[in-house]
């Protein structure tokens, strides 16, 4: 990785954003679009009804199996709010990622020397259960059938992966936009295009354009890079 990279990721992909910036010291920007940091309660796009109902049995008897974990993607970062102790021990992924276990300092200390987090969040989101995992939210934690809010949670309060560090430094950026993994090219322009371009000039010059196009989430981060570095 070069010197000062930024970090774009898309839904379950920011999960990976977040092991760059706890593995390699050069990420500066980090931007999240409807990233699941703090988990999901359920498995999204199940599919038809069928499979559906094996999926539900899966998780209802073995989520947190090493086969599970290991050929059902998501299940890395399923937290049953109802069965915390079987989601530590068993999931193989979320909770290292956030330091819910052993305290890995290097990984606060990485992840607290971001430049700027930016957490965006879609209303329309019907993928993620519950959708509240977005944003600033993604960091909330799932109670029965309420959301604790993010300030309120451990990882939050004792400052687990530098979340709160960061917050309190006014680094912490949060932005809901309308529909679900789609954004337009005038929210890009002023969400997101200041974290890729730091010259000025060419922030202006972007800002300017009228080019009509929005990023869907079957359009991946290297066309959405390329559109800017195409200018």
């Amino acid at each position: 990785m070069g010197e000062g990279e930024l970090r774009v990721g898309r839904n379950s992909n920011p999960g990976f954003t977040n092991v760059m910036k706890e593995t390699f010291t050069e990420v500066r920007n980090l931007i999240s679009l409807a990233g699941p940091h703090a988990g999901i309660a359920a498995v999204p796009l199940c599919g038809s009804a069928e499979v559906c109902i094996l999926v539900d049995l899966l998780i209802e008897l073995a989520i947190y199996s090493d086969f599970v974990q290991e050929h059902l993607a998501p299940a890395s970062y399923i937290k049953i709010p109802t069965d915390i102790d079987a989601y530590r021990k068993g999931c193989k992924f979320l909770p290292k990622l956030n330091n819910e276990i052993y305290k890995n300092s290097t990984y606060k200390e990485r992840f607290s020397s971001l430049e700027n987090l930016v957490l965006i969040k879609f209303e329309k989101d019907d993928i993620l259960v519950p959708k509240e995992t977005l944003g600033l939210d993604i960091f909330q934690m799932v109670l029965g059938n309420t959301v604790l809010p993010a300030q309120q949670t451990t990882l939050y309060t004792e400052d687990w992966i530098g979340l709160k560090t960061l917050d309190e430094a006014g680094k912490v950026k949060f932005v809901s936009v309308s529909g679900h993994l789609e954004i337009s090219y005038s929210e890009m322009k002023k969400y997101i295009l200041p974290y890729l371009v730091e010259n000025a000039n060419v922030q202006a010059r972007l800002s300017e354009s009228s080019h009509s196009w929005s990023w869907s989430g079957h359009q991946t981060q290297t066309q959405t890079l390329k559109l800017y570095a195409s200018h």
